[in-house]
């Protein structure tokens, strides 16, 4: 049997940064990265977490925590707390210290110590950054919500019917979620500036694309779409990634991972983007990531309405 293991180990800095790029001026720094270009920069408390994978040992361990923690005190932590980013670390000087990149930098400054996994940098609750070690290809995530109503039903069935599969959640007139939103999307890391992706761009697509439409509905009345799939959480996420994945590919990223939290108790995920080639044949033709000949992802014809269940639905009603 496998005594293979994933441990992870947490630690705290807080630091300063600017994103500024000598070659531009200022006008041009200032429409490039807008408010993070001001002078002389801003500050987080970063969060990060390290991943570490190995085999368990006699002693029930992968790795002894006080040692990992010793390393990440000498090799990070006492050398970016309370610093400013640009300056702390040769590498920052040559590509600015966004979050996917300092993820990258530290793995790079801890690889020949620590057997890892992963590197997941947060730079606040709604804004983390993974590394993984798959060359200069990092993961960005950002969080969001949305509240809306629903009623999970199927109309060929009477509402005895539709309670006997969803419960309470078959109730005529519907009830309500705030919905948390998480979207990561992955991409190479540009040696210059650093990130991924342009983060404002990102923002406004998911924003512009899913929060506007879904915020402050009825999904089965005010979203055409969900008249003819029951909007459960795994519709929900899967008309998402369906939404999201040729803006984000005009970004030149790639839709990873939609999260869609429904209750406290209640969650969905899907991986990867949406299949191109049920996007239409327009779309499979366009060589990535152009953005003509593409058709709106709403005209695509819908998801399997329902898949029944034995039990009533276990949601969060």
């Amino acid at each position: 049997m496998s005594r293979t293991c994933t441990i992870y180990r947490r630690a705290h800095f807080a630091a300063s940064h600017r994103y500024w790029l000598p070659e531009l001026s200022e006008a041009e720094n200032l429409a490039r990265f807008g408010p993070h270009a001001r002078f002389p920069g801003h500050g987080h408390n970063y969060v990060l977490e390290v991943g570490l994978t190995g085999e368990v040992d006699e002693y029930g361990m992968v790795l002894n925590l006080s040692e990992v923690k010793q390393v990440l005190q000498e090799r990070v932590i006492q050398e970016l707390n309370f610093a400013y980013l640009n300056e702390a670390w040769p590498e920052f000087a040559q590509t600015l210290p966004t979050t996917e990149f300092i993820a990258y930098a530290i793995w790079q400054r801890l690889a020949d110590a620590l057997p890892l996994s992963s590197m997941r940098l947060y730079e606040d609750p709604h804004l983390w950054a993974e590394y993984r070690g798959e060359a200069m290809q990092a993961y960005l995530t950002v969080a969001t919500h949305f509240s809306a109503a629903h009623r999970l039903a199927l109309d060929h069935l009477s509402l005895e019917e539709n309670t006997a599969i969803y419960g309470l959640c078959a109730r005529p007139h519907g009830h309500g979620h705030n919905y948390g939103l998480e979207i990561t999307v992955k991409g190479s890391i540009d040696p210059r500036t650093g990130m991924i992706v342009d983060l404002a761009a990102l923002q406004r697509v998911i924003e512009e694309q899913v929060v506007k439409p879904l915020d402050h509905t009825f999904l089965n009345k005010d979203i055409p779409y969900f008249a003819q799939v029951v909007p459960t959480a795994e519709n929900i996420a899967l008309y998402i990634q369906r939404l999201l994945t040729l803006p984000l590919r005009e970004l030149g990223v790639q839709l990873h991972r939609v999260r869609l939290q429904e209750s406290p108790n209640n969650s969905s995920e899907v991986y990867g983007e949406f299949p191109l080639e049920e996007l239409g044949a327009a779309t499979a033709a366009t060589p990535y990531p152009a953005s003509e000949g593409k058709r709106d992802p709403s005209e695509v014809e819908p998801l399997a309405a329902g898949r029944g269940r034995p039990a009533a639905y276990a949601g969060s009603c």
